[in-house]
């Protein structure tokens, strides 16, 4: 017994739709040349460089008692 293989016209269609969606979804993302870093790399280096400075001035005396 010899099977057909072969996909119908409408399968074939769905059969390349899903391929297409899949190397949509899989693709690596271009980053433009001015944003090697990512927004939530951004934001926590600059809440970083916030903190840092709240430390700095507590050290030095100046501003508010911390609490603990």
């Amino acid at each position: 017994m010899q099977m057909d293989w072969t996909a119908s016209p409408d399968e074939a269609v769905a059969i390349a739709a899903a391929i297409a969606r899949f190397e949509a979804d899989t693709a690596p993302v271009e980053v433009a040349e001015g944003e090697a870093v990512s927004p939530w790399q951004r934001a926590a280096l600059t809440e970083g460089v916030g903190a840092k400075g709240i430390v700095q001035r507590h050290l030095e005396g100046e501003g508010t008692r911390w609490q603990s």
